[in-house]
């Protein structure tokens, strides 16, 4: 027995309470459909319901933002179904037990026949039909209008969104994390405005259901009460009827507030604060406006033949509301403390003291955008530089100077410029306010604004009002907010310049920070087998061609087999890059696929290794040869990027250091590896072959 009980227990367990409710309301639900049920009963699902559908307008009135009530949708069927069933079951019960009396249908359905419309069934029939055109041609249908169009706009967003979303994890302002979650929020979003479109036709549906109920138990309970119970014509109407419009008010009334809760979560916009408190912040915030109310108010109430009492004691209270806003304003509003004027100081002598170090990162702002590095204000750039510097110090390995701030009236309000070593690198306009369309290359439309060019990466660009927002992600764009720009372009320079800001200073505390892990292999390499700025200059050159430095480990122990035979930072950097080959290729073509990549002709390979071999160091090449190269490594470049490849050059050892110094400033986009740099695994490409047939 003990046996048995305990399976019994165990397969009970097996099965959680919670996921079990929804199918067995639903069976329920279903089942009042086909099953009789006395009037006590329904008395019972008629009062669930009314207060279930109280407790969903409760719900949505304090949701802060739309996607916290997602079951909405569902809830809406559910209840819709509920209603429709205690409907039927309602009509079964009218049609058998009409001829008894009023109170054939249960207290419930008495009570809202007889006690809310006063017994006469005229008026019960224009008060229910008043409440279906309010239920269906009002409120249903706005709402479900409100739902398509925001399901329309959403889903045609969505792409922009999510560039959105991938420019701010590039620039480092967030983490995978946010980002995984950020793009579920724009998912959900989508399908909880879609799944409002089409639920809200079951609000219309269950409107017309009422009129087509109302009608058959109107007819049918005349005919039963007339020609089954022998009942006078008068009489029959009159108890039929009045159950009927019983039946239908119960009904709808918890569909009407069912409906009103689909409005207001379709029509309210996302904020941290509920609806009421939205109401009152936003609606009786401005005391001006309540004033000019009351007099307008009070005037309509000195009129002859108007209701004076009413007017004036509403411009009463609303005189008396004025006047508490008035007083609360004045006392939060600071009083101004006199300042005794300070006298003029002593000028001191000059000193080394007035001789300031020169910021090796600088930002300088026009005063309009003070807000955003203000941190008394909690400036949102503050907090997106910080995470640019953290993210660039993970992934290239170092940790670059701190931004020195500063705003200069010089500048336009809404300019600001970016100073490496004092000497300006990077310049733009960001307007507090607005938001940055940027057109990624194919967008489905044109939105309004100050046409103007993307600073980090010279994309045209559109500056739009906060209103053209959504609009603008519709169309395709990539909207950005003014911090996000400035950013963004901070991020780009200070990875372009990121050779420059190693300086020894940072080189010395990327070496201070190995020590503690990897005491010995430090201490042997620096200065025991090279100098500090030996070192420094191979960092930088792999940093000046975008190679990240995180693996010191296999850079220090390269550096350690090589530096015996020789001390030249060119040669260590090309022995770093061998042994770092496998990252570099990796960071070019991630994954384990083919590499598509750009290869010199044989002859011109030649002629160039001659012209390496006799120069050496000071290698050059004639003029015309130049300009060929050039042009030729221009040309196969734009078209490996017009494929949505990555413009590599692969050549020998002995040409890639001299090829990518030469070729870097005429083709920037340009990587030059070295046969030695790629790993035996991968497969090569050659998508085009300079000073040959391509």
């Amino acid at each position: 027995m003990a046996t048995s009980t305990l399976t019994l227990q165990n397969f009970i367990g097996r099965f959680n309470l919670t996921q079990l409710a929804a199918p067995v309301l639903v069976l329920m639900i279903l089942a009042m459909m086909v099953l009789p049920l006395p009037a006590f009963v329904l008395d019972v699902l008629f009062t669930f319901n009314i207060a279930i559908s109280v407790m969903v307008l409760l719900v949505a009135v304090n949701t802060q933002r739309t996607l916290d009530f997602s079951v909405f949708p569902t809830v809406l069927l559910v209840t819709t179904l509920l209603r429709l069933s205690l409907n039927v079951a309602s009509t079964r019960i009218v049609m058998l037990q009409g001829h008894t009396g009023p109170d054939a249908a249960g207290k419930v359905i008495e009570a809202f026949g007889h006690f809310l419309v006063g017994g006469n069934f005229a008026v019960g029939i224009a008060v229910f039909l008043i409440l279906v055109v309010i239920n269906f041609v009002v409120i249903t249908k706005g709402a479900g209008r409100v739902a398509e169009v925001s399901a329309r706009f959403t889903l045609d967003a969505m792409p922009g969104k999510q560039m959105a979303i991938d420019a701010d994890l590039n620039a480092g302002l967030i983490g995978e994390d946010e980002a995984r979650r950020r793009r579920s929020e724009i998912a959900r979003e989508a399908e909880f405005f879609g799944s409002m479109d089409g639920a809200s036709k079951f609000v219309r549906g269950d409107a017309v259901a009422g009129i087509v109920i109302m009608v058959i138990n109107v007819v049918g309970g005349l005919i039963i009460g007339v020609f089954q119970h022998n009942m006078e014509v008068a009489l029959a109407a009159k108890n039929y009827t009045l159950l009927t419009i019983g039946d239908g008010l119960v009904a709808q009334i918890p569909g009407l507030i069912i409906s009103i809760a689909a409005g207001m979560v379709v029509t309210r916009v996302s904020d941290e604060r509920d609806i009421g408190q939205q109401f009152l912040g936003q609606m009786f915030k401005n005391w001006r406006v309540m004033a000019v109310t009351a007099g307008i108010v009070g005037f309509l109430g000195l009129i002859p033949g108007m209701p004076n009492l009413v007017f004036l004691t509403m411009a009463a209270v609303l005189g008396w509301t004025t006047w508490k806003m008035m007083e609360a304003e004045m006392k939060a509003a600071p009083v101004p403390v006199a300042v005794a004027v300070a006298p003029p100081p002593e000028v001191q002598e000059a000193s080394w003291a007035d001789v300031a170090p020169l910021d090796v990162l600088g930002l300088e702002v026009g005063y309009r955008l003070i807000p955003l590095v203000d941190k008394a204000q909690d400036g949102e750039l503050l907090r997106r530089i910080r995470g640019i510097r953290k993210k660039f110090a993970q992934e290239v390995g170092f940790l670059v100077s701190p931004v020195h701030i500063r705003d200069n009236l010089e500048l336009k309000p809404n300019a600001y410029r970016i100073l490496l070593k004092g000497v300006e690198v990077g310049k733009g306009e960001a307007f507090p306010g607005q938001f940055l369309a940027i057109n990624p290359g194919r967008v489905a439309g044109t939105v309004q604004g100050t046409a103007t060019t993307d600073p980090a990466f010279g994309l045209p660009a559109v500056w739009i009002n906060a209103g053209d927002r959504d609009q603008a992600q519709a169309f395709g764009y990539t909207v950005v907010d003014p911090s996000t720009v400035v950013a963004t372009h901070l991020n780009h320079l200070i990875l372009t310049h990121a050779g420059e800001l190693l300086g020894r200073q940072e080189v010395q505390q990327l070496l201070d920070h190995l020590g503690k892990e990897m005491p010995k292999l430090v201490e042997d390499l620096v200065p025991k087998l090279i100098p500090l700025g030996t070192l420094q200059k191979i960092l930088q050159n792999l940093l000046e061609e975008g190679v990240h430095i995180r693996d010191m480990r296999s850079i220090i122990e390269s550096i350690a087999d090589h530096a015996t035979r020789s001390q030249n930072a060119d040669d260590l950097t090309a022995q770093v890059r061998a042994s770092l080959g496998r990252a570099i290729v990796q960071q070019l073509f991630p994954g384990g696929g083919e590499m598509q990549v750009m290869t010199l002709d044989p002859g011109l390979e030649r002629l160039l290794t001659q012209a390496v071999s006799g120069g050496g160091e000071n290698a050059s090449f004639e003029p015309g040869l130049a300009d060929t190269l050039v042009r030729e490594t221009a040309q196969a470049a734009q078209r490996q990027e017009q494929i949505g490849g990555v413009a590599v050059l692969l050549v020998p050892a002995s040409l890639r250091t001299l090829l990518s110094r030469f070729l870097r400033r005429s083709v920037p986009q340009l990587k030059v590896l070295a046969h030695n740099e790629v790993p035996e695994t991968r497969i090569i490409k050659v998508t085009s072959i300079i000073g040959g047939r391509t």
